[in-house]
């Protein structure tokens, strides 16, 4: 996951002055921040205004919203009511939002992304239902209800080729919900923030004094209750973050550690030594979707598909296999560390 840090260091008086401008002529404007809890995990947002408006219920009823749409824990939402079957479902804006830009990533990366994983995860027990025992004829059996080809989403309306065939949006909505929470500030006229949801960050403008927004990107603990530090900072202004990693979410059974990430290939917790994928994009739903496949691509493929797709940039972290980390990062992200 990635969390905000503060930036420190000074910076140049070219980015000062435009960050000055950028969140107040005199000054006048101050800083706020906020932080609650959504989506079985937290957000924290900080932004620049004029005026002392208390935005908090505003987010958490946007929020609650989103979940109502996408959440795979509500059982009324419309994701779950169209996973049902139910055929007086249609979907909302968000619903299409996510399912199209689904769609657009598992094209892209020729299904190694694919939101029909859905009864994949929740059988190797990183769902909301409970874990099965699972054995390869399991597998088997229900690789037939994965492909994102087997979906569409015509007129509002759910399509599948088997009605057994469910949606997860985990790797991909609590990014949209980023996006989602930064139309509200535009539409406020608040175009300085960073908004971190679920360690999902998208951060816009600057600070009152021209600092830019920092953000840490965090150490692969080698257990999942230890301690948070980060392993690097970046920068962040104007663009968006996402960390996906298999330190976190985890379990382990006779020996063999399983990952939260299913590989659908071959409906697997993939097995590789890459522990964690940071990638900057425009928009926090394309840093969440891309960070979850190049997870699923492992370190090479991922670097090949980079340099296909410059508008991306990406900071990986890997078991060295000598108790240690090995690090990689495309020569864009270079420009966005914090090396001091």
């Amino acid at each position: 996951m990635c969390f905000v840090a503060q930036l420190n260091r000074g910076i140049v008086v070219l980015i000062c002055l435009i960050g000055l401008f950028s969140c107040g002529k005199k000054k006048e404007l101050k800083i706020f921040k906020m932080s609650g809890a959504a989506q079985g995990t937290y957000y924290a947002i900080t932004y620049c205004a004029d005026n002392n408006e208390n935005l908090q219920p505003a987010v958490d009823s946007l929020l609650k919203q989103f979940d109502k749409s996408v959440s795979a824990y509500v059982p009324t939402s419309i994701l779950s009511r169209l996973n049902n079957n139910d055929s007086n479902t249609v979907a909302d804006s968000i619903y299409e939002t996510v399912f199209k830009k689904s769609m657009e990533v598992s094209a892209s990366s020729d299904g190694a992304f694919d939101v029909t994983v859905g009864p994949l995860v929740n059988a190797w027990g990183f769902g909301f239902a409970k874990k099965e025992t699972v054995t390869q004829a399991k597998v088997d059996s229900m690789l037939p209800l994965v492909g994102y080809h087997k979906v569409q989403l015509i007129k509002g309306k759910l399509v599948k080729a088997d009605p057994r065939i469910r949606i997860d949006f985990d790797a991909i909505a609590q990014g949209y919900s980023s996006d989602w929470l930064a139309r509200f500030f535009e539409k406020k006229g608040i175009t300085n923030y960073l908004i971190d949801v679920g360690g999902e960050v998208l951060g816009r403008g600057a600070k009152p004094d021209g600092k830019i927004w920092s953000v840490g990107i965090e150490m692969p603990a080698k257990n999942a209750g230890d301690g948070r530090q980060f392993q690097a900072v970046i920068s962040l202004k104007n663009r968006a973050i996402s960390t996906s990693g298999s330190y976190r979410k985890y379990y382990e059974e006779n020996g063999i550690r399983y990952s939260h990430t299913i590989d659908p290939a071959n409906g697997y917790p993939v097995r590789h030594n890459l522990l964690s994928v940071s990638v900057v994009a425009d928009d926090c739903i394309t840093a969440d979707a891309y960070a979850t496949t190049f997870m699923v691509f492992g370190l090479e493929k991922s670097k090949i598909f980079l340099a296909k797709n410059p508008e991306l940039e990406a900071y990986f972290i890997s078991d060295d296999q000598q108790g240690g980390f090995a690090i990689f990062y495309t020569k864009g992200f270079e420009k966005l560390l914090n090396k001091n």
